[in-house]
């Protein structure tokens, strides 16, 4: 048009453009804006979560948005997650063997292991998570000062009652969990015991993998009243 000094109808013709392209002004959405800056944000403040939760955590917000558009904004703005640790050896055996039975269906295997953290004044708090290792649900996760064997048999009881009883349980060797009561007990009612080797806790990777995420996700980020209710 500047060049052959033509009108923009005759240009637009000859190159086979529509010229409601040639007028288009791009529309700045102030929603969109907001989108992405707030996940730049949440992006920076958690920088071990990835796309997908954060698409979760936008919706709890109240965003009315899809992991797509969340992922596609992940990309433009080069979000990455730092990567995974190096898988360790699996965590059963091809032979079926009950050092590292592999779950097969829900109730079959449960796991449970503890978690220490501290109230603001500094006094120790213990967390009980148990697991079923198929369906991947924290059944309980019980906090208290001290947590004994008598204790952890009461949990259990609670639990067997209403989700029924597992096959086996499998756990570290703590003194709460080698405890005769809780042995003799689980053994009268049919539960098997599985106790990982001393110094591989990867052996019980589904309880050791829920609970780092609940000291990244809560407990590192949360400072705790004198105070403290016996059940969470």
């Amino acid at each position: 048009m500047t060049k052959l000094n033509v009108s923009e109808r005759l240009a637009c013709r000859v190159i086979g453009q529509l010229r409601t392209t040639q007028r288009y002004e791009k529309i700045i959405d102030p929603g969109r804006v907001r989108l992405r800056a707030r996940i730049i944000e949440l992006a920076t403040q958690y920088g071990r979560y990835g796309y997908k939760t954060i698409t979760s955590m936008l919706q709890m917000e109240g965003f009315i948005v899809g992991r797509d558009r969340v992922h596609t904004v992940w990309q433009e703005e080069g979000l990455q997650v730092p990567q995974k640790q190096p898988k360790r050896a699996r965590l059963w055996l091809a032979d079926g063997s009950c050092i590292r039975l592999r779950p097969m269906h829900k109730n079959h295997v449960w796991s449970y292991d503890f978690v220490s953290e501290q109230t603001h004044d500094g006094r120790k708090l213990r967390i009980l998570n148990i697991i079923d290792e198929h369906s991947k649900e924290c059944l309980a996760s019980f906090v208290a000062r001290r947590i004994r064997s008598q204790d952890i048999i009461l949990i259990l009881a609670d639990l067997f009652i209403e989700h029924g009883i597992p096959e086996h349980i499998r756990s570290d060797n703590g003194p709460e969990f080698i405890a005769k009561k809780l042995r003799k007990w689980l053994k009268d009612i049919g539960v098997n015991t599985l106790y990982i080797e001393p110094g591989s806790p990867w052996e019980n990777g589904y309880c050791e993998s829920f609970n780092g995420k609940m000291r990244y996700q809560l407990l590192d980020g949360e400072i705790f009243p004198h105070a403290l209710p016996r059940h969470r």
